[in-house]
């Protein structure tokens, strides 16, 4: 069994390894889309997001502490589901490169939002 600060630095190393995967599969749908095709591009970036998952769970469960319970649990549950579907528009589903680009960004500044909402159990964080 995981001690709670394993669990923690095993979700917080999830949360680099996943960002940076993300920003490097940014990348490439900009500057060299056919590399987006390979296998380990389709899979690894969807293990380290359920270990991801998994490990927020773990840790919202071991800590007691529930979206819809916690303002900045809920703004992070919210602020994900943006991230998600900004990042689908940016790697898969966007019909133009200025589309794309524009979801890339937006994704990316989620990103930066839900790890400062992280950092400091602030809802209305911003990086001002």
């Amino acid at each position: 069994m995981l001690s709670y600060l394993a669990l923690k630095h095993l979700h917080v190393s999830a949360v680099a390894l996943s960002g940076a995967l993300f920003l490097l599969r940014g990348w490439w749908m900009l500057a060299a889309p056919a590399r987006l095709q390979q296998r380990w591009v389709k899979l690894v970036p969807h293990l380290v997001d359920t270990v991801l998952l998994a490990s927020a769970i773990a840790l919202a469960a071991w800590s007691g502490q529930y979206p819809f319970e916690r303002a900045w649990l809920t703004a992070k549950v919210l602020a994900l589901t943006i991230y998600i579907l900004l990042g689908t528009i940016a790697l898969k589903r966007g019909r133009s490169r200025p589309i794309r680009l524009a979801a890339l960004v937006g994704a990316l500044l989620m990103f930066c939002y839900i790890v400062g909402v992280a950092l400091t159990r602030d809802p209305a964080w911003n990086p001002g």
